[in-house]
Protein backbone atom coordinates (compact mmCIF):
# COMPACT_ATOMS: atom_id res chain seq x y z
CA UNK A 1 0.00 0.00 0.00
CA UNK A 2 2.99 2.34 0.81
CA UNK A 3 6.20 1.55 -0.38
CA UNK A 4 8.95 4.19 0.16
CA UNK A 5 12.18 3.16 -1.11
CA UNK A 6 15.69 4.88 -0.58
CA UNK A 7 15.01 8.16 -0.19
CA UNK A 8 16.80 11.03 1.00
CA UNK A 9 16.15 14.88 1.57
CA UNK A 10 18.50 17.61 2.27
CA UNK A 11 16.97 21.43 2.90
CA UNK A 12 19.42 24.22 1.88
CA UNK A 13 21.86 21.86 0.11
CA UNK A 14 25.00 23.43 -0.62
CA UNK A 15 25.10 26.52 1.73
CA UNK A 16 26.09 27.19 5.21
CA UNK A 17 22.56 26.06 6.53
CA UNK A 18 22.22 22.52 4.96
CA UNK A 19 20.82 20.34 7.09
CA UNK A 20 19.92 16.54 6.01
CA UNK A 21 16.78 15.40 6.74
CA UNK A 22 16.38 11.62 5.55
CA UNK A 23 18.92 9.26 4.97
CA UNK A 24 18.38 6.12 2.80
CA UNK A 25 15.01 5.76 4.30
CA UNK A 26 12.89 2.49 3.62
CA UNK A 27 9.58 1.74 4.56
CA UNK A 28 7.04 -0.57 3.70
CA UNK A 29 3.40 -0.20 5.16
CA UNK A 30 0.88 -3.21 3.88
CA UNK A 31 -3.11 -2.53 3.77
CA UNK A 32 -4.15 -2.06 7.33
CA UNK A 33 -1.05 -1.41 8.72
CA UNK A 34 -1.20 1.31 11.35
CA UNK A 35 2.18 2.64 12.25
CA UNK A 36 3.11 5.00 15.08
CA UNK A 37 6.13 6.98 13.95
CA UNK A 38 8.47 8.35 17.03
CA UNK A 39 11.45 10.25 17.34
CA UNK A 40 12.84 13.35 19.07
CA UNK A 41 12.66 16.78 17.42
CA UNK A 42 15.01 16.57 14.28
CA UNK A 43 14.71 13.35 13.69
CA UNK A 44 13.09 13.79 9.95
CA UNK A 45 9.59 11.73 10.89
CA UNK A 46 7.51 15.27 10.31
CA UNK A 47 9.73 15.79 7.01
CA UNK A 48 9.23 11.68 6.07
CA UNK A 49 5.19 12.28 5.99
CA UNK A 50 5.93 15.68 3.97
CA UNK A 51 7.37 13.79 1.59
CA UNK A 52 5.14 11.21 1.21
CA UNK A 53 2.25 13.55 0.91
CA UNK A 54 4.15 15.70 -2.17
CA UNK A 55 4.60 18.97 0.25
CA UNK A 56 8.72 18.24 0.06
CA UNK A 57 9.67 16.79 -3.32
CA UNK A 58 12.68 14.10 -2.58
CA UNK A 59 16.47 14.33 -3.46
CA UNK A 60 16.62 10.90 -4.62
CA UNK A 61 14.49 7.42 -4.19
CA UNK A 62 10.63 6.45 -5.16
CA UNK A 63 7.16 6.95 -3.21
CA UNK A 64 4.52 4.09 -4.41
CA UNK A 65 0.92 4.31 -2.88
CA UNK A 66 -1.60 1.76 -4.15
CA UNK A 67 1.00 0.62 -6.49
CA UNK A 68 1.43 4.34 -8.23
CA UNK A 69 4.62 5.90 -7.99
CA UNK A 70 4.02 9.39 -6.72
CA UNK A 71 7.66 10.56 -6.28
CA UNK A 72 7.23 12.97 -9.02
CA UNK A 73 3.15 14.06 -8.61
CA UNK A 74 2.65 17.52 -6.97
CA UNK A 75 0.91 17.79 -3.70
CA UNK A 76 -2.95 18.02 -5.19
CA UNK A 77 -2.36 15.52 -7.08
CA UNK A 78 -1.40 12.86 -4.80
CA UNK A 79 -4.70 14.61 -2.36
CA UNK A 80 -6.97 11.85 -3.89
CA UNK A 81 -5.54 9.16 -2.50
CA UNK A 82 -4.38 10.36 0.97
CA UNK A 83 -6.28 11.44 3.89
CA UNK A 84 -4.10 14.03 6.29
CA UNK A 85 -4.99 15.77 10.23
CA UNK A 86 -2.04 18.04 10.93
CA UNK A 87 -1.03 19.12 14.59
CA UNK A 88 -2.57 22.39 14.61
CA UNK A 89 -6.20 22.33 14.46
CA UNK A 90 -6.88 24.98 12.51
CA UNK A 91 -5.82 23.49 9.60
CA UNK A 92 -7.80 21.11 7.49
CA UNK A 93 -11.13 22.77 7.64
CA UNK A 94 -12.72 25.88 6.37
CA UNK A 95 -13.16 28.16 9.47
CA UNK A 96 -15.82 30.66 7.87
CA UNK A 97 -18.07 27.58 6.53
CA UNK A 98 -20.31 25.16 8.60
CA UNK A 99 -20.24 21.96 9.77
CA UNK A 100 -22.24 20.66 7.20
CA UNK A 101 -20.66 22.76 4.50
CA UNK A 102 -17.25 21.25 5.33
CA UNK A 103 -18.76 17.39 5.22
CA UNK A 104 -20.03 18.10 1.94
CA UNK A 105 -16.44 19.37 0.53
CA UNK A 106 -14.96 15.83 2.01
CA UNK A 107 -17.89 13.89 1.10
CA UNK A 108 -18.27 15.28 -2.55
CA UNK A 109 -14.52 15.03 -3.08
CA UNK A 110 -13.62 13.01 -6.29
CA UNK A 111 -16.95 13.58 -7.72
CA UNK A 112 -17.99 15.70 -10.89
CA UNK A 113 -18.30 19.38 -9.91
CA UNK A 114 -21.69 21.12 -10.88
CA UNK A 115 -22.82 24.34 -10.18
CA UNK A 116 -25.30 22.46 -7.89
CA UNK A 117 -23.95 23.17 -4.19
CA UNK A 118 -27.17 22.80 -2.12
CA UNK A 119 -27.30 20.64 0.41
CA UNK A 120 -30.19 18.88 0.77
CA UNK A 121 -32.04 17.00 3.54
CA UNK A 122 -30.98 13.02 2.60
CA UNK A 123 -27.21 14.48 2.88
CA UNK A 124 -28.07 16.29 6.51
CA UNK A 125 -29.07 13.31 7.61
CA UNK A 126 -26.14 11.31 6.50
CA UNK A 127 -24.03 13.56 8.09
CA UNK A 128 -25.87 13.56 11.35
CA UNK A 129 -25.15 9.99 11.47
CA UNK A 130 -21.25 10.13 10.68
CA UNK A 131 -21.22 13.22 13.49
CA UNK A 132 -23.32 10.76 16.64
CA UNK A 133 -20.42 8.91 16.95
CA UNK A 134 -18.21 11.95 17.94
CA UNK A 135 -20.02 12.21 20.95
CA UNK A 136 -19.72 16.01 21.37
CA UNK A 137 -23.18 16.93 19.69
CA UNK A 138 -22.03 18.34 16.86
CA UNK A 139 -24.97 16.87 14.71
CA UNK A 140 -27.14 19.00 16.72
CA UNK A 141 -25.31 21.77 14.97
CA UNK A 142 -24.84 21.64 11.42
CA UNK A 143 -24.81 25.09 10.24
CA UNK A 144 -22.39 26.14 13.51
CA UNK A 145 -19.23 27.81 12.08
CA UNK A 146 -15.85 25.17 12.15
CA UNK A 147 -14.13 28.81 13.28
CA UNK A 148 -16.39 28.88 16.16
CA UNK A 149 -15.42 24.80 17.22
CA UNK A 150 -12.95 23.88 20.01
CA UNK A 151 -9.43 22.90 19.33
CA UNK A 152 -10.76 19.29 20.12
CA UNK A 153 -13.94 19.40 18.54
CA UNK A 154 -12.40 20.70 15.12
CA UNK A 155 -9.56 18.04 14.83
CA UNK A 156 -12.06 15.21 15.47
CA UNK A 157 -14.49 17.12 12.66
CA UNK A 158 -11.30 16.82 10.80
CA UNK A 159 -10.46 13.50 11.29
CA UNK A 160 -13.95 12.41 10.33
CA UNK A 161 -13.51 14.57 7.14
CA UNK A 162 -9.99 12.85 6.43
CA UNK A 163 -11.50 9.36 6.59
CA UNK A 164 -14.76 9.80 4.78
CA UNK A 165 -13.93 8.53 1.58
CA UNK A 166 -11.46 5.59 2.90
CA UNK A 167 -8.39 7.46 1.82
CA UNK A 168 -5.67 4.79 0.06
CA UNK A 169 -3.08 5.95 3.17
CA UNK A 170 -3.85 7.85 6.14
CA UNK A 171 -0.96 10.57 7.25
CA UNK A 172 -1.41 11.58 11.55
CA UNK A 173 0.70 14.13 12.30
CA UNK A 174 1.10 14.81 15.69
CA UNK A 175 -2.58 15.43 15.73
CA UNK A 176 -3.18 15.54 19.18
CA UNK A 177 -0.21 17.56 20.38
CA UNK A 178 -2.22 20.81 20.16
CA UNK A 179 -4.87 19.37 22.91
CA UNK A 180 -4.93 19.13 26.45
CA UNK A 181 -4.39 15.83 27.72
CA UNK A 182 -8.29 14.64 28.03
CA UNK A 183 -9.35 15.88 24.63
CA UNK A 184 -6.25 14.46 23.15
CA UNK A 185 -7.42 10.85 24.39
CA UNK A 186 -10.88 11.46 23.05
CA UNK A 187 -9.51 12.34 19.66
CA UNK A 188 -6.76 9.26 19.42
CA UNK A 189 -9.65 7.08 20.52
CA UNK A 190 -11.80 8.18 17.75
CA UNK A 191 -8.89 7.89 15.50
CA UNK A 192 -8.14 4.40 16.33
CA UNK A 193 -12.02 3.28 16.16
CA UNK A 194 -11.98 4.83 12.13
CA UNK A 195 -8.91 3.17 11.44
CA UNK A 196 -10.09 -0.46 12.77
CA UNK A 197 -13.68 -0.08 11.12
CA UNK A 198 -12.44 0.37 7.79
CA UNK A 199 -8.89 -1.05 8.10
CA UNK A 200 -7.28 2.32 6.64
CA UNK A 201 -3.60 2.08 6.26
CA UNK A 202 -1.72 4.43 8.52
CA UNK A 203 1.46 6.39 9.37
CA UNK A 204 1.09 8.42 12.90
CA UNK A 205 3.84 10.82 13.70
CA UNK A 206 3.61 11.14 17.32
CA UNK A 207 5.99 12.35 20.41
CA UNK A 208 4.54 10.20 22.97
CA UNK A 209 5.77 7.33 23.55
CA UNK A 210 3.19 5.40 25.71
CA UNK A 211 0.78 6.33 22.45
CA UNK A 212 3.61 5.18 20.08
CA UNK A 213 3.31 1.87 22.14
CA UNK A 214 -0.25 1.71 22.41
CA UNK A 215 -1.79 2.26 19.07
CA UNK A 216 -1.04 0.63 15.98
CA UNK A 217 0.59 -2.98 15.11
CA UNK A 218 4.00 -1.21 14.17
CA UNK A 219 6.54 1.37 15.91
CA UNK A 220 9.25 2.97 13.83
CA UNK A 221 11.78 4.84 15.64
CA UNK A 222 13.76 7.65 13.74
CA UNK A 223 16.77 9.65 14.74
CA UNK A 224 18.77 11.91 12.97
CA UNK A 225 17.24 11.05 9.29
CA UNK A 226 17.23 7.44 9.68
CA UNK A 227 15.18 4.47 10.83
CA UNK A 228 16.38 3.13 13.78
CA UNK A 229 14.16 0.53 15.00
CA UNK A 230 10.85 -0.98 13.45
CA UNK A 231 9.14 -3.03 16.00
CA UNK A 232 5.87 -4.94 15.60
CA UNK A 233 3.58 -7.98 16.72
CA UNK A 234 4.31 -9.50 19.76
CA UNK A 235 7.24 -7.82 20.41
CA UNK A 236 5.31 -4.37 20.36
CA UNK A 237 2.52 -5.59 22.29
CA UNK A 238 4.66 -6.54 24.94
CA UNK A 239 6.95 -3.07 24.89
CA UNK A 240 7.46 -0.56 27.78
CA UNK A 241 8.48 2.54 28.00
CA UNK A 242 11.54 1.42 29.35
CA UNK A 243 11.95 -1.44 27.10
CA UNK A 244 12.03 1.11 24.24
CA UNK A 245 14.40 3.61 25.89
CA UNK A 246 16.97 0.98 26.25
CA UNK A 247 16.79 -0.29 22.49
CA UNK A 248 16.88 3.04 21.55
CA UNK A 249 20.40 3.55 23.55
CA UNK A 250 21.28 0.10 22.16
CA UNK A 251 21.03 0.80 18.42
CA UNK A 252 21.66 4.95 18.28
CA UNK A 253 24.54 4.92 20.78
CA UNK A 254 23.09 7.42 23.31
CA UNK A 255 21.34 7.13 26.57
CA UNK A 256 18.59 8.91 27.90
CA UNK A 257 17.85 9.16 31.48
CA UNK A 258 14.27 9.48 30.30
CA UNK A 259 11.45 9.48 27.96
CA UNK A 260 11.49 13.59 28.03
CA UNK A 261 15.03 13.70 27.01
CA UNK A 262 14.66 11.65 23.56
CA UNK A 263 11.95 13.51 22.76
CA UNK A 264 12.72 17.06 23.61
Amino acid sequence: MLAVKGIYKTFNMGTVNEKVALRDINLTLKKGDFVTLIGGNGSGKSTLLNCIAGLHPVDKGSIIIDNADVTKLSEHRRAGLLGRVFQDPMVGTAANMGIEENLALAYRRGQRRTLKWGINQQERKIYKEMLKPLGLGLEDRLSTKVGLLSGGQRQALTLLMATLRKPKLLLLDEHTAALDPKTAAKVLELSDKFINESNLTTLMVTHNMRDAIKYGNRLVMMHDGYILLDIEGETKQQLTVEDLLQRFGKASGEQFASGRALLS
